[in-house]
């Protein structure tokens, strides 16, 4: 016979695996009577026996820590996993990790599937905006770390591993601009309101602030791949100014170079071209491309770290907020 699971009981109720979770919790906070009732009586008829440590009621260790990425097709979650096994192994924790394609309904999902596994703790790459989609774990006492995104609300209790990433940007559009450049073109694919390339677009905006220059995103969501080069060509033949694009992660430095190929646009002669993240492939692509690099293996490395803190010193006073700096790599633009 099937176990039954909490997605079971989620679905014969029509709930939220969230909500299930925080029923057997004991978090009622903002939970009607009506879907209370519904619960136990869907709970009672599929003999469902949540496991100890959905109700945090065991006091020995899985020795399991959960990792819940935002994008698994990207490098970056790769490095940043290699950082926290690599602190962790040691202390003889399995790693878990899960894709929450950056969707909040995927990441409660990999929450709750982790919870079921009696991970002691997490560590996750948001795909959520606001810090209370988190707090029924804080609740429940299940010790957990963000990094790379900036939750809104995030109490200074939660630790947070992030890059420097308004300092770098604003930085290298203060050199974009000091090089001569008056035009930047900015590619992004933001699928969440709290990507890492926000707070760049924020800092490239900062620095041209009272100049000359001028920052335009091209956001890639949406749109097929003949859709850059066309923008590119467009910006290029309207104005005379001297044009830098910079991709604002590695994923999206590939697309620009197929679009410039497209376009016959050489670089660093007639345009500019930086990126974030490429994780040293552009040192073969042509005279090399100018690089703002951040370090996700560290930032891996630092949240495992906090989190083991968190785990075995719970009463302990930690900084809220660690900041990586990221790399700055020349190449030939500016």
């Amino acid at each position: 016979m099937k176990n039954v699971t909490i997605s079971d009981v989620a679905k014969a109720a029509g709930v939220s695996v969230t909500t299930v979770s925080r029923y057997l919790n004991g978090n009622f906070a903002k939970m009607s009577n009506s879907t209370q009732e519904k619960l136990a009586r869907v709970i009672k008829e599929l003999h469902y026996h949540p496991s100890a440590s959905a109700r945090r009621m065991r006091t020995d260790q899985s020795k399991m820590i959960g990792v819940i990425v935002g994008d698994i097709s990207n490098v970056f979650s790769s490095l940043l996993f290699s950082g926290i096994y690599q602190v962790l192994q040691p202390d003889d924790y399995s790693v878990l990790l899960l894709n929450a394609n950056n969707s909040a309904v995927e990441e409660r999902k990999g929450i709750s599937r982790l919870l079921e596994q009696q991970v002691d703790g997490f560590i996750i790459q948001p795909s959520q905006s606001h810090f209370s989609d988190y707090q029924f774990l804080i609740t429940d006492k299940i010790p957990f770390v963000t990094v790379d995104r900036d939750l809104v609300d995030q109490p200074a209790t939660v630790g947070k591993i992030m890059t420097n990433n308004v300092e770098a940007s604003q930085k290298m559009s203060e050199e974009l601009i000091s090089a001569g450049y008056r035009q930047i073109l900015l590619i992004s694919r933001t699928t969440v309101d709290i990507s890492a390339q926000i707070p760049r677009i924020q800092g490239f905006k900062n620095a041209v602030d009272g100049t000359d220059t001028v920052v335009t995103e091209l956001n890639l969501v949406g749109h097929p791949d003949r859709w850059l080069a066309d923008q590119i060509r467009e910006r290029l033949k309207n104005t005379a100014k001297k044009t830098v694009i910079v991709s604002l992660m590695g994923p999206l430095l590939f697309k620009t170079l197929a679009a410039l190929k497209q376009l016959k646009v050489e670089f660093p002669d007639q345009i500019g071209l930086a990126s974030f993240d490429d994780w040293n492939w552009s040192q073969f692509v042509g005279s090399g491309v100018d690089l703002m690099q951040q370090d996700p293996e560290k930032m891996g490395q630092r949240a495992a770290k906090r989190l083991l803190q968190q785990i075995q010193h719970p009463k302990a006073v930690l900084p809220a907020v660690e900041l990586i700096s990221a790399i700055r790599v020349k190449g030939h633009s500016f």
